[in-house]
């Protein structure tokens, strides 16, 4: 079981010491979300801060997505939630604060002591059927449910994480090739790309509490690929559940959304045996398998706690990539340009009077300054800012005066990313990097293909390569490896769960695709799943 020590880490150097007022006492964790710290309220009551990921951030689907899950969150009261009691999805970057929960996860739990007791089963269903109820009430259907996703407080689970999976599911880093879902867990219809509703969460809470009870996943160990077609294409095996749940796992887990059991059924029959048990089926059962208490760290001084609002602070200078709001960037440079304007006017006339002087010499020019073309910290605006005038990257009173005639260079606009996750290839379909989609034929530039010994993937003009290199491939890395890359045909023989593929069309697209799932055990039914970010028109 995870101690005080290991759950509460010190803060790093690349860690901001605040986030949107909140001073940060120790981190938490990262996922593919983001980082997580502790922090307290005004009052003292802990909070955990999610911090998103600057590449999620970067999207501006992900922040419509991510501002419309916040607001539906907002909206959740459960007694089994960890309540979202703060948040700003239009901050650089955006975070959200909730209320923190000092216990283990199911997941560490259940690796710390092993199985849990049916009583503690019946209550762990019980509470986290109560919480999806809050939660659908809101119009959220949670998406990514899983023992990782379950913390054990004392009187009774609480289930995080929800009102933004929507968000990253749709978005998906990958950046880094992070997955915002967790496959084993899915459902038959999330696995295979099917609509996602309510009984979707009905389908993982049985297999997190299968999970509890048996110690493992219930559809077993394996590849990915293996388990996935288990979870669509046959039914559990309940043997080893202990029989007096498996009435209830079986509704659970009905592969037809439809006759799975309601969540109101869940609480109620989990409720009438939890008050057949000795001790009414809470106390000892639930502290036994929670573990001992962790000791939470103290709140700091008051005087030291709470900064002014805004959006991160950070222990040094952040590096000059978007180190403003983008709100806030138009009128920035706006303001630029009318100083910039002024000064070359009063910087005209200055050189009017020194021109028959000779006294061009002892004049400081912006190519006689050190780093020409990128911008000051102070400027708060970039040479990678999209929107940005190629005159005002600067941001140098010199700069502006000496150079009216010779402007600085800027560095190169980086593309906006377009991602989408969880693409299915397969021998019916294509994928064209310039929609971001897949086509419904094999019309696309890029398919998949097998063949009696193996598969491959086929273009007609991109330039495909696989990386060897560390993951978390970027915009920057496919475009420089790229540079040497002058084939269409990739086999798949080296490719896995996590491998990073590079490629660019014709038109000066540059993508980024992740494989998350490969089958071809069987080529005729074989597919590969895989995350798409697109740089278009690099």
């Amino acid at each position: 079981m995870n101690t005080s020590s290991e759950a509460f880490r010190p803060l790093q150097a690349d860690d901001p010491v605040a986030v949107g007022g909140y001073r940060l006492a120790a981190r938490l964790g990262a996922g593919g979300m983001g980082r997580v710290y502790l922090s307290h309220t005004q009052g003292g009551r802990p909070v955990a801060i999610k911090v998103v990921r600057s590449e999620l951030a970067d999207d501006p689907a992900f922040r419509r997505r991510f501002c419309r899950e916040i607001a539906a969150a907002r909206r959740v009261r459960g007694a089994y939630t960890a309540e979202l009691i703060d948040a700003d999805p239009e901050a650089e970057p955006p975070w959200l604060a909730t209320l923190y929960v000092p216990g283990p996860s199911l997941a560490d739990a259940v690796a710390e002591r092993g199985p849990l007791p049916v009583p503690a089963v019946l209550r762990l269903m019980a509470g986290v059927a109560e919480a999806l109820q809050a939660i659908h009430e809101a119009g959220i259907v949670h998406r990514d449910l899983k023992p990782s996703n379950v913390l054990l407080a004392t009187d009774g689970p609480r289930v995080i994480d929800f009102g933004i999976s929507l968000a990253a599911d749709a978005t998906s880093f990958t950046a880094t090739g992070a997955a915002m879902g967790t496959p084993v867990f899915m459902a038959p219809e999330q696995a295979s790309g099917g609509e996602i509703t309510p009984a979707t969460d009905v389908f993982a809470l049985g297999q997190t509490a299968a999970f509890a009870a048996l110690g493992e996943p219930l559809y077993g160990d394996g590849s990915l690929p293996a388990v996935l077609y288990r979870i669509v294409h046959s039914v559990p095996d309940l043997s080893l559940l202990p029989e007096e749940l498996r009435p209830l796992f079986a509704r659970c887990l009905a592969t037809d959304p439809k006759e799975r059991a309601t969540l109101a059924d869940i609480v109620q029959w989990c409720g009438e045996r939890i008050a057949q048990g000795p001790d009414g089926g809470a106390g000892s059962v639930w502290r036994e398998i929670r573990g001992s208490e962790l000791t939470v760290p103290a709140p700091l001084a008051p005087s030291t706690r709470m900064l002014p609002p805004t959006s991160v602070h950070w222990p040094y200078a952040p590096p000059p990539a978007e180190p403003i709001s983008r709100r806030t960037r138009a009128a920035l440079i706006a303001g630029a340009l009318a100083a910039v304007t002024s000064l070359a006017l009063l910087g005209g006339l200055g050189w009017a009077a020194l021109g028959s002087a000779g006294s061009h010499g002892s004049t400081v020019t912006g190519s006689e300054r050190p780093g020409t073309g990128a911008p000051g910290r102070g400027s708060g605006v970039t040479g990678s800012d999209s929107d940005s005038d190629s005159g005002s990257g600067s941001g140098s009173v010199g700069d502006a005066a000496g150079t009216s005639s010779r402007p600085s260079p800027t560095a190169p606009a980086t593309p906006l990313p377009i991602a989408e996750p969880l693409l299915n290839l397969d021998a019916t379909n294509s994928l064209d990097l310039g929609d971001q989609d897949v086509r419904k034929d094999r019309k696309g530039d890029i398919r998949f293909t097998c063949g009696a010994q193996s598969c491959s993937l086929e273009s007609r003009s991109s330039d495909l390569l696989l990386r060897y290199a560390k993951p978390g491939a970027t915009y920057d890395s496919c475009k420089f490896e790229l540079q040497g890359a002058a084939s269409h045909h990739l086999p798949l023989a080296a490719v896995a769960a996590g491998s990073e593929i590079c490629a660019k069309d014709r038109a000066g697209n540059i993508a980024l695709l992740v494989v998350q799932v490969k089958s071809t055990a069987l080529p005729d039914l074989g597919f590969l799943m895989v995350d798409v970010t697109v740089w278009p028109h690099a």
